[in-house]
């Protein structure tokens, strides 16, 4: 079973490039949801114009994507 914890401590390697800190230390993670073996994050971004944002996202799911079983990971940016 993966665990919220996990899932935290994942994104805890994923560093904003720009400011050198991790997403989970700069409070960008809203939501956290498991189902099965999928996971769902809604995360925020520094500036609605944050020119990696791409970049993060596909961080996030990339470090999410390794944890042991996991089959799908959503990651959803609001403001």
């Amino acid at each position: 079973m993966i665990t919220k914890e996990q899932v935290m401590e994942k994104l805890k390697e994923v560093i904003d490039p720009e400011i050198g800190m991790n997403i989970v230390e700069m409070k960008l993670i809203k939501e956290i949801k498991i189902k099965d073996f999928d996971i769902y994050v809604k995360m925020t971004l520094t500036s609605p114009f944050c020119p990696l944002a791409a970049f993060i996202v596909e961080d996030v799911k990339q470090k999410l994507k390794s944890i042991k079983g996991v089959k799908k990971v959503n990651v959803e940016v609001v403001f």
